[in-house]
Parts: C-alpha cells; sequence; structure tokens
C-alpha cells in the first residue's frame, strides 16, 4: 500500500489531513522558507490533538542553505533532546527530519551521525538537502550506514516525474535497506503516473489551499490524492 505523507504547518492543516486520511504528516514551520523546527508548543498540542497518523517533526534552525555552523548544531540537538521529552498520550510513530551539507555539496556525515545518535529510538529521515548533493547514489549508501530511516528527494529535479529516472535508480541502490520517499509536484492528478515510473511506494506533498489570507491544507485534494495512490 502507498504511503501518503502530508507536509502541514501547524495543528489545524495538522487535523485536516489526518481527517483526510494521510498516513503521515511532517510537522514544520515556514514554509516559505522550506520549513523550519515548529515551537515546541506546536508540537507538543499535535501530538495530544492526533489520534492515529504518524508524524515527522522538521529539525532544521533557519531558511537558507544547509549549511549547519557549530551553534545551528547544537540548537538542533536541543530540539531534538526537547521532542523526546514531549508526552505522546496516543502512542502515534513520532521521528525527526534532518539535513546537512558540506561546502562543496556533499552530505555532512559529522553532523548528520549526531542528529541520528540523539534521535535515538525515533525514525529519522533526511530531507531535501538530499537534492543538491552531487553524487546521489553513493549518498543513498551513505544515509544507509548513518542509520536514516528514510530519505526525501525528487531526484535532484524540479518534480517528482522529472526525476523519475532516477528515483527510480535510488530505489533500487537503496532496495530494503532504506525508503525513499517521492516528493516534488505530486497531486492527485498526476500520483498514479508518479508511482509507476518511480516504482516509489510513499509520497511527500503540500496540499495547499487559500483560506481567510493565509495557506491551509486542502482536505479534499488530500482524499483524492489517497483515493488515487491506493488505486481506488
Amino acid at each position: 500500500m502507498t504511503t501518503v505523507e502530508i507536509c502541514v504547518s501547524d495543528v489545524p492543516t495538522a487535523l485536516v489531513a489526518e481527517a483526510a486520511g494521510a498516513d503521515r504528516l511532517e510537522l514544520c514551520a515556514d514554509l516559505g522558507q522550506g520549513g523550519t523546527t515548529p515551537s515546541l508548543g506546536t508540537v507538543e498540542v499535535a501530538l495530544r490533538t492526533l489520534r492515529a497518523v504518524d508524524v515527522r517533526i522538521m529539525i532544521r534552525p533557519r531558511g537558507g542553505d544547509f549549511r549547519v555552523s557549530e551553534i545551528e548544531r547544537q540548537v538542533m540537538l536541543a530540539d531534538i533532546a526537547a521532542i523526546r521529552e514531549l508526552p505522546n498520550p496516543h502512542g502515534l510513530t513520532v521521528g525527526v527530519v534532518v539535513g546537512a551539507l558540506t561546502p562543496d555539496n556533499n552530505l555532512d556525515l559529522a553532523v548528520l551521525r549526531h542528529m541520528i545518535e540523539a534521535a535515538g529510538p525515533l525514525p529519522v529521515t533526511v530531507h531535501k538537502a538530499f537534492d543538491e548533493v552531487d553524487d546521489q547514489l553513493a549518498a543513498i549508501d551513505q544515509v544507509v550506514g548513518l542509520g536514516a530511516d528514510a530519505v526525501l528527494t525528487s531526484g535532484a529535479a524540479a518534480t517528482a516525474l522529472a526525476g523519475a529516472a532516477r528515483l527510480a535508480a535510488l530505489r533500487q541502490r537503496a532496495g530494503d535497506r532504506l525508503r525513499v520517499i517521492a516528493a516534488g509536484g505530486i497531486r492527485s492528478h498526476n500520483v498514479r503516473q508518479v508511482l509507476t515510473e518511480t516504482g516509489a511506494r510513499e509520497v511527500h506533498l503540500r496540499a495547499p489551499v487559500q483560506r481567510d489570507g493565509r495557506e491551509a491544507t486542502d482536505g479534499d485534494e488530500v482524499s483524492r490524492l489517497v483515493v488515487a495512490a491506493r488505486g481506488r
């Protein structure tokens, strides 16, 4: 069965996505900057309010590039430690989403290793910083070696369809060692094509709609995509 992950920016949009049938949520702040770490209050209320969906928390102290300074590394480690201490009354599967690059666009293995060790038993996804890495096939092996659970990628292209051949190659390289989550321009009208061309078993997207002057999650689009992804 295809897993559908929806990127959300607050608790109300998280509740909409869960009600619409999403399997997993990526909870972020500041989606205009590509997503940053949400407040601990947001995470705490989300874990208290959601009932069944899996949750991944973005760990990223700022927008911009993916080079992590020593102070930023400390902030990220502190955020992971704080998230691990939050109550999880409904026993949701909670994980974190991290990424870090060196100045020459390789994975910053030292920083990522610290993040993954700090996460302990929590599942870890390496986010789309991965799409700036030159040799993605070699990087898959590195991510596996670090002990991450998944990688989020569009195959270094603008959309998952444009990067479909690379995504298929990454999935083949990863095998059963690492989950490859397809992302980038996925919607209900093209998700079947994405799944067919990439062999992906998991997809990630925002489903934005403007309501009351701000971005919200389009529950109808999430429902349509879930139905389409599962071939019903």
